[in-house]
């Protein structure tokens, strides 16, 4: 059986994961058939957010606990997980990857990644396993293809400032709806806009999905 890593950044849009790329990755994997390996790293959160009032809380989370909030518990501390693991991986989406994974929320196309998710895309590359990008995570793989003098074809939809950044990271952005995806053969990199660009669960599906099966078919 396949297996297939989902890298989550912690549970709501604003401050980790955004749940519903998560639970459509989920959904879809499940459907093909594959055992998933969810993780997550073991950090706290950059910070808290209200999501019924969009306010900044005085409270302090881990990305790891909050994660197991959408892996109903079923999750790893992904610094006990490798490549050899894994037959792919794939990444969701939320403000958690640009705030908790790395910091690119803060520091732009300057942005340092997390040590632990660096060293299994790292791996995963030279293993030349698939990687599957969602939503705004592909600027994280930018920032790491280009401090591996890589680069890839990618999409984060049609934002210019973040289209931009990817370039100024060593990869090429190409411009893509939110129903459709990018994908870079030669890398085995596979992205798609999602909430990026979607305006309703269903059209976030619909890229998602077809990432799911081209990032299984590459395995």
């Amino acid at each position: 059986m396949k297996k297939v890593g989902v890298l989550l950044s912690g549970c709501g849009v604003n401050d980790g994961a955004e749940i519903h790329e998560s639970v459509l990755t989920m959904l879809f994997l499940d459907k093909a058939g594959v055992e998933m390996i969810l993780m997550a790293p073991n950090i706290d959160q950059m910070h808290v957010i209200n999501h019924y009032t969009g306010q900044e809380m005085e409270d302090y989370r881990n990305v790891l606990v909050e994660s197991s909030r959408i892996a109903r518990g079923e999750i790893k501390d992904m610094a006990e997980v490798s490549g050899n693991d894994l037959d792919a991986l794939i990444i969701p989406g939320g403000f958690g990857v640009a705030k908790n994974l790395c910091d690119y929320a803060m520091a732009g196309p300057e942005c340092s990644v997390n040590p632990d998710v660096y060293r299994l895309i790292v791996e995963l590359r030279l293993m030349n396993k698939p990687i599957g990008a969602i939503c705004i995570a592909p600027v994280m793989m930018a920032k790491i293809l280009g401090e591996q003098e890589e680069s890839a074809n990618m999409t984060i939809g049609y934002d210019e400032t973040t289209s931009t950044d990817i370039i100024s990271m060593g990869s090429k952005h190409i411009d893509c709806p939110v129903t459709e995806m990018i994908i870079d053969e030669d890398k085995k990199i596979v992205t798609t806009p999602a909430y990026m660009e979607a305006n309703s669960i269903k059209e976030a599906a619909d890229g998602i999905e077809q990432l799911i099966k081209k990032v299984l078919s590459m395995i």
